[in-house]
């Protein structure tokens, strides 16, 4: 399975297309919205979430409710775009006439310089169209398939929060992955403690008042991944590795963690190590699962658990210096439309992403044509591994 997205944050359209997805997964384009509302929700979020209403248009891979083999094509429109064909549009411009809106001042914190750097532009808007965390709604929409694929295998998955601008939610092992997405859609911040809840509500106020952004934790809950998915072999297929580099892949996170994650580093082996336990009916188990689901590159079979670290949005209504390209001037950096905090969105993001990479390492795996072979594969391995 593999994927690629285009389209800019200003123009016509987000387009995803999916390959590798098995032929006779039932998916509807509900599955799709769902996904995409969930990533537009969360206190703290501007009013760019006003504007859009992210809905997707299936284009191709999919009749009558069933995928078909072929490449699947997903395309959100932007309505917005109405208002930025002058700037945005892809006709040549008339002789003499002047760009609209060019940008020369580039943002702390966004890929505004580097990227004009790289790729010799003089007006940054041709980086920072592309660069907008926009682009996740078109991994959202991907992973909201590959979602669906491990739903129809037992595999559930949920992103929350679990800090915002220190303020941290405490750790609730007994909750069920069904309680965790419960808990989790209704709370305005998404995380599980409703104490933590208020005390982010209100950072995330002060913050706003202050013209400030705050970032924080998302972490991600995965239950139903057989163990042995992903492998030791070599190193580029170890699982936890391709989920790390798909979070920080994601715009403004700068960490991952697995399990206990970097307190391994402050306790000795025996309190970091999960011991391993068998039970007649249901196989090998660990008593603990402080590593997150992930020995070797390989998943244990207890439940993954991955924290991502996003930092604070680098748009702020009371901004930074930074030096024109052209003039060399200082300047204070340009305010746009932008959320206080996007947390609880990108703990939606996050999700998505890991999904993304689970359904990819299931797909190499194990055989992958139909769908009701792969879930029948899925089956027997699970059985398999129960017995041995």
């Amino acid at each position: 399975m593999r994927y690629l997205t285009a389209g800019e944050s200003h123009g016509k359209q987000l387009t995803t297309i999916i390959e590798g997805i098995p032929a006779q997964l039932p998916l509807t384009k509900e599955d799709i919205n769902h996904s995409l509302l969930r990533r537009q929700k969360g206190y703290g979020r501007g009013k760019r979430m006003q504007i859009e209403k992210d809905l997707v248009e299936i284009m191709s891979g999919v009749r009558h409710g069933y995928t078909l083999g072929s490449p699947i094509s997903l395309v959100i429109h932007n309505d917005d775009f109405k208002h930025w064909t002058d700037i945005m549009g892809e006709d040549p411009l008339e002789d003499n006439k002047p760009l609209r809106r060019v940008v020369t001042r580039p943002r702390p914190g966004h890929a505004d310089l580097n990227g004009a750097i790289k790729y010799g532009h003089r007006d940054m808007r041709n980086v920072l169209e592309r660069s907008s965390a926009r682009e996740t709604a078109a991994r959202v929409a991907a992973g909201a398939v590959a979602k669906t694929l491990l739903h129809h295998l037992g595999i559930e998955i949920c992103g929350y929060v679990k800090e915002i601008g220190g303020i941290q939610a405490e750790d609730m092992p007994h909750l069920t992955i069904h309680e965790r997405q419960t808990i989790s859609e209704v709370s305005p911040v998404r995380t599980l403690d409703n104490i933590a809840e208020q005390k982010m509500i209100d950072a995330i106020d002060t913050a706003k008042r202050e013209g400030d952004s705050l970032g924080g934790v998302a972490e991600v809950y995965v239950t139903g991944v057989p163990a042995g998915i992903g492998s030791y072999v070599h190193y580029d297929r170890k699982l936890d590795g391709r989920i790390a580099s798909a979070v920080v892949s994601i715009n403004a996170f700068k960490g991952v963690e697995f399990g206990i994650g970097f307190e391994a580093a402050r306790r000795p082996g025996s309190m970091v190590h999960d011991e391993i336990r068998w039970h007649e009916t249901e196989g090998y188990y660990r008593e603990t699962n402080r590593l997150g689901g992930f020995e070797g590159g390989m998943t244990t079979g207890m439940p993954i658990v991955v924290k991502g670290v996003m930092k604070p949005i680098p748009t702020l209504m009371k901004p930074l210096e930074s030096v024109d390209i052209e003039t060399k001037e200082v300047f204070k950096a340009s305010v746009e439309r932008s959320d206080a905090c996007a947390v609880p969105a990108a703990a939606v993001v996050m999700e998505h992403v890991v999904a993304i990479e689970l359904a990819k390492a299931i797909l190499e795996q194990f055989p992958n044509d139909r769908f009701p072979i792969l879930k029948k594969a899925i089956h027997d391995y699970r059985e398999e591994i129960r017995r041995f």
